[in-house]
């Protein structure tokens, strides 16, 4: 999702979101881990993803 598509979103669905993100990062470390996966960008890009997403969530909670 784009930046100004998040911050769209409630702060409930902003957590429903960071909470999906991080079970999807902790499934692709363990298939890296395994050495199952095999494109390696999605690690960064679903980190940064999470990031994104937790960011947004700040900035609404703190206005």
């Amino acid at each position: 999702m784009q930046s100004r598509e998040l911050r769209e979103l409630s702060a409930e669905d902003l957590n429903g979101r960071v909470a999906e993100l991080e079970r999807s990062y902790f499934q692709l470390r363990l298939d890296h881990a395994a050495g199952a996966l095999q494109d390696t960008a999605s690690l960064t890009r679903t980190r940064r993803e999470i990031a994104r997403v937790k960011t947004i969530l700040s900035e609404k909670l703190a206005s």
